[in-house]
């Protein structure tokens, strides 16, 4: 019966991962086919890739779309990651009254959707001159409450008395935080890393409300055009999808280990 049971779950979780995988392999076959191919639901490789690619290069702006999301969520998820594990370390590290207070406030805005602060965000950074630049599209979400939130939650599994030992061999605060905290949290940091790229690089509608020229889009912005135009090419579409899914999946697969352990709150 174990046997049987065993056999059960592996055929299950079989059918669920082939379900879940089916539309990036489709996605994948989709660019090697032209756009009446797709349209008919042909499963099977074709010869079109190199052309596919040919024409999105030729008809788009790909590689400063590129370019450009890279910056962005690079830049972003460092000044993310060094200002959210300071304010999550600073908030579980020294405890206080007024401090409980102001975390339990900086709770409350997560409850505001992103859509209720845009107009204002535009007016903002209009007067600053700050419009169509990465600057524009980095700063609103430099610091979020969910990732100060997760920083102090791993915080809690923190080996206080590393930092005892730190001030004993005489670190400063900056010291304990960068040559102590960060050293010993580097799962924690590796599964917000992950997630923020994510957010940063599938970010669609701030960048399209702030990057106005086409020279400044990003490839999600890239992908929407292509996909609203009157005719759309879906080989060449594919290409782009793909393309812009790639980064993602890479630092995910070279960081899946210490994601899983971040997300678990291990800390070695």
């Amino acid at each position: 019966m174990k046997k049987l049971s065993a056999a059960g779950i592996h055929v299950f979780l079989i059918i669920v991962s082939a379900i879940s995988l089916f539309p990036f392999i489709w996605m994948v076959i989709g660019m090697t086919n032209s756009s009446s191919d797709i349209v008919k639901g042909k499963l099977s490789f074709g010869s079109m890739l190199g052309e596919n690619l040919t024409n999105l290069v030729s008809t788009t702006t790909l590689g400063s779309a590129f370019v450009n999301s890279a910056l962005i969520a690079i830049v972003g998820t460092i000044l993310t990651l060094l200002l959210c594990s300071m304010a999550g370390y600073g908030f579980e590290i020294y405890r206080s009254k007024g401090k409980d207070r102001l975390f339990g406030l900086l709770m409350l805005s997560m409850m505001m959707p992103f859509a209720a602060i845009m107009i204002p965000l535009f007016r903002m950074f209009s007067n600053l001159g700050l419009l169509n630049t990465p600057t524009a599209v980095i700063l609103p979400t430099m610091t979020t409450a969910f990732m100060i939130f997760f920083f102090m939650q791993n915080t809690k599994s923190f080996a206080r008395e590393l930092l005892q030992a730190g001030r004993v061999d005489g670190l400063g605060e900056w010291g304990l935080f960068s040559r102590v905290y960060m050293p010993a949290m580097r799962p924690t940091f590796a599964a917000a890393a992950i997630i923020t790229f994510m957010n940063y690089w599938n970010n669609f509608l701030w960048p399209l409300i702030a990057l106005q020229t086409q020279e400044k889009k990003t490839l999600p912005l890239i992908v929407s055009s292509l996909a609203s135009s009157y005719n759309p090419d879906y080989g060449m579409i594919m290409v782009a999808i793909v393309i812009t899914t790639l980064p993602t999946v890479l630092i995910f697969f070279l960081l899946q280990k210490q994601f899983v352990e971040g997300m678990l709150g291990s800390v070695k």
